[in-house]
């Protein structure tokens, strides 16, 4: 019995080693993405009250953190995981403006909704089933629900996806190459939402930008706040209703107003100093000499 484990332990890692670098990327990233994501759907469902499913989580997203980044876990793969996570010393400076340019990748993904759905009627009726069952729930559990799911996404796909599908593929590929693969994979993965079909493009543009801050930045951190702040915006007001709800009408109906423009400049500005910042960055590796990150 032993020796046939062995055999199969075997074959398995000598077929895993014969896939392709991004085959074998593209899995593993999915793999630590949905494995913190699936743990949370057993404890939502589960019949625990709340808050227990949201401390419980928290524990173990502490504990997925602390293997993922290669602290916890077996010696001999702490360095790579340390090195698939992005876990690098960077400059304060680089920090900074990395976690501003986190919070600007905010800006760009909401005003780019409003933008959106000032140009095409908002389809509220689409984007509220899927989580409508927040809105039964007391205003406090549903809050612990939303900033739930909203950290085990930025958390876990920034982990999977930013960090362990894109790290290996940036070298062989190139990193312009590897955002893309990431990018076309991370607008896949959420093709099941109900809501995905009418902001494909959007998904896919703030996972290029979610990728360019990885790379340039050395570190998923800054992704990781960003992330989690817009998925609270996005479960908070465009998913439920708990934040308020949308209800402008499209620019056939209305024209071209005072509210559309000023979002039309957050959008505009927002994504320019996006840019600059991530140019500025560059430019600090390179005085750092951090381009090997």
């Amino acid at each position: 019995m032993e020796k046939n484990n062995k055999t199969e332990t075997k074959w398995i890692g000598n077929t895993w080693n014969r896939l392709p670098l991004m085959i074998k990327a593209i899995l593993t990233g999915l793999l630590v993405s949905t494995l913190g994501v699936g743990v949370w759907m057993l404890l939502a469902t589960s019949r625990l009250p709340m808050p227990w499913p949201f401390i419980l989580m928290l524990a173990i997203l502490w504990a997925y953190l602390k293997f993922f980044s290669g602290q916890w876990g077996p010696n001999k793969s702490k360095e790579n995981r340390a090195q698939l996570f992005r876990r690098n010393k960077l400059p304060r400076q680089i920090w900074i403006l990395s976690l501003l340019a986190g919070l600007l990748i905010v800006l760009i993904q909401q005003s780019g909704m409003v933008f959106s759905f000032r140009i095409s009627e908002f389809p509220a009726s689409i984007f509220l089933e899927e989580y409508d069952f927040v809105s039964a729930l007391p205003a406090w559990s549903g809050w612990l629900v939303v900033i739930m799911i909203s950290l085990v996404a930025a958390v876990c796909e920034e982990t999977g996806f930013r960090g362990y599908m894109q790290v290996p593929l940036e070298k062989p590929y190139s990193p312009i190459l590897s955002i893309g693969i990431v990018s076309i994979v991370f607008v896949l993965v959420h093709l099941h939402q109900a809501w995905a079909g009418s902001i494909l493009i959007g998904i896919f543009l703030i996972s290029v930008m979610f990728g360019s801050l990885a790379y340039y930045s050395g570190s998923i951190i800054p992704g990781i706040l960003g992330h989690f702040i817009m998925d609270v915006c996005n479960f908070s007001f465009w998913w439920t209703d708990l934040g308020g709800q949308f209800s402008r009408k499209p620019l056939d109906q209305t024209g071209i107003d005072s509210h559309f423009i000023i979002w039309l400049m957050v959008f505009v500005l927002s994504a320019i100093l996006f840019i600059f910042l991530l140019r500025r960055i560059s430019r600090l590796r390179k005085v750092h000499n951090l381009d090997s990150l």
